[in-house]
């Protein structure tokens, strides 16, 4: 038993290229010092003592900015190329990291956030790119699930450094999280080999690239989009709402959240990639059907808290809700490279991140709307709904490649 979980993870790492370890690396020290964001609010409302009014639209202004900054890292991404989009961003977010502790007026302050999130966020469709281009069909979801594993790690380590520097000065989040992706430009610049850009990304089968130049004209992809946008909002719910209800009607320590939470990242890092491996190798042409079942999970572990208000549920839920992640998130980004081309697959990336950019801003005001109007209990009832629809849309483009492809969907 032991022996072959152990060859589990051995084959589960096996055969990805050394590129895609080097971006793995990249993102865990771009991740490992992101220590702004969590803080943010905390920072503006203790340290500079705005208001939380003030705080939320400071924090608007952020999901503004990154909605505007995925969009254009796609552009970018497509005109010259994942490389130096992902070096500049890098690059010139750490400096503006740097600079955003210096500025206190609050409309100053609104402008850096703005161009810090406008710029930053252009890596995300740069780096799924990248991630494209040094993997093949055979490793492609695994070189995301192992690009998510370093996001997830690096988020937990940055996490927790971050409260200790916050309690010594506040000032110390910036110098981190700035010299850091600093050191990840650096980092990438050094050792990522240059691409060439005339090598095109070898696709699972050529016959699913949509005939169409753009995302925004493609009607399969679009409603991929929207399905992918209602289980993103659902799914933000996890780190908007749900500690709260953990917190007044399951009557959990803060610090019993914390590990919940906690709990989520260290599934991902521990069993996705043996997850995804095991998966892929036997339904690798039913991705589609894998991703509705994750969202069905997750759909799932939100309506598991209308059971009951034992305080073993929320474990539960969160189990089922990583779960559903594990099986969704690397496979969306794997169907995404397949059904774009060379010309267009930064903005073919760009649009499934803006998915989960409209949820972040989204989520947590339309979650509390309802929480306020009828109750967590309908909330969750909610969520379900969005779930079912969510994977009735990727049920539907499931049956639309098959069709139009039944060789290869």
């Amino acid at each position: 038993m032991i022996s072959r979980s152990l060859r589990l993870y051995r084959d589960a790492y096996r055969g990805l290229p050394p590129s895609v370890w080097l971006l793995g690396g990249v993102m865990l020290i771009n991740r490992s010092g992101t220590m702004v964001l969590p803080y943010l609010t905390l920072y503006l409302t203790q340290h500079l003592h705005y208001s939380v009014t003030e705080a939320g639209i400071v924090m608007a202004v952020y999901g503004t900015g990154a909605l505007a900054g995925t969009f254009l890292g796609g552009r970018l991404s497509d005109r010259f190329g994942f490389y130096p989009v992902q070096f500049l961003s890098l690059l010139i977010s750490g400096f503006f990291l740097i600079l955003l502790q210096f500025v206190q007026d609050f409309y100053g302050l609104c402008a850096v956030v703005f161009v810090y999130t406008l710029l930053g966020e252009t890596f995300r469709p740069a780096i799924s790119s990248a991630v494209a281009y040094y993997s093949v069909p055979e490793n492609r979801t695994r070189a995301y699930s192992l690009n998510r594993l370093a996001i997830n790690l690096g988020w937990s380590l940055g996490g927790g450094l971050g409260g200790y520097l916050a309690g010594i000065d506040y000032q110390l989040l910036f110098w981190v999280d700035g010299v850091t992706c600093i050191v990840a430009a650096v980092f990438l610049r050094a050792y990522l080999p240059v691409p060439d850009r005339s090598q095109p990304v070898e696709t699972e089968s050529r016959v699913q690239v949509s005939e169409h130049n753009s995302p925004y004209r493609d009607p399969l992809y679009l409603v991929f989009f929207a399905a992918t946008t209602l289980f993103a909002i659902g799914f933000w719910q996890l780190f908007s709402l749900v500690p709260l209800y953990f917190k007044q009607f399951l009557h959990l320590k803060e610090t019993q959240i914390g590990l919940l939470m906690t709990m989520n990242g260290l599934m991902i890092v521990f069993m996705e990639m043996p997850l995804v491996y095991t998966v892929e190798k036997r339904y690798s042409r039913f991705k589609l059907l894998i991703i509705a079942t994750g969202v069905l999970l997750v759909g799932l572990s939100y309506w598991l808290l209308n059971t009951g208000v034992w305080p073993v549920l929320a474990l539960v839920s969160v189990f089922f809700n990583t779960l559903g992640e594990m099986l969704a998130m690397p496979f969306m980004l794997s169907f995404t490279v397949e059904r774009a081309n060379a010309q267009n697959r930064g903005q073919y990336l760009a649009l499934y991140s803006m998915a989960y950019a409209v949820a972040q801003i989204s989520a947590p005001a339309l979650g509390s709307q309802v929480v306020a109007w009828a109750g967590f209990s309908v909330l969750w009832i909610a969520v379900m709904g969005l779930s079912l629809v969510s994977a009735g849309g990727f049920w539907w483009v499931f049956r639309r490649v098959k069709n139009a492809f039944p060789e290869t969907a």
